[in-house]
């Protein structure tokens, strides 16, 4: 009784050891793509953004912040203020300059009221804006 069971035995086991090293895969994966796409992609990815100019005229707390802001509406009327919150500050932003001779021309204007401001760049989204 023991026989054929050690001779099943011993057949599965040789037949385990075949199935294992058949099913074992080894390969190397190589890609060729056209040097184009890259290019495409990061065109599409610069068509979403927009580059933007502002000057910041203002870093602390909120109600100089606000003080700021209102000031800085009747001053600057025809350019946007934002009132941004940078932990732990508040920021006061003027205008969305689309090239920096644009924001420079603007800077002069705002140093007679703010000598500490200073222009940033900024990447927005275009429907953000």
């Amino acid at each position: 009784m023991k026989k054929p069971f050690l001779k099943i035995l011993f057949i599965c086991l040789i037949f385990m050891q075949f199935s294992y090293k058949g099913h074992a895969q080894t390969g190397q994966v190589t890609i060729d793509s056209n040097k184009d796409i890259d290019k495409l992609l990061e065109f599409k990815k610069d068509t979403k953004t927009i580059d933007l100019y502002k000057i910041r005229i203002y870093s602390g707390d909120r109600s100089g912040a606000e003080n700021t802001k209102s000031q800085a509406n009747s001053l600057f009327g025809d350019w946007p203020t934002l009132m941004e919150y940078e932990t732990p500050n508040y920021k006061i932003y003027v205008g969305n300059f689309l090239s920096r001779l644009e924001a420079d021309r603007a800077l002069l204007k705002v140093k007679k009221s703010y000598p500490s401001a200073l222009i940033l760049f900024f990447k927005k989204e275009k429907n953000k804006l």
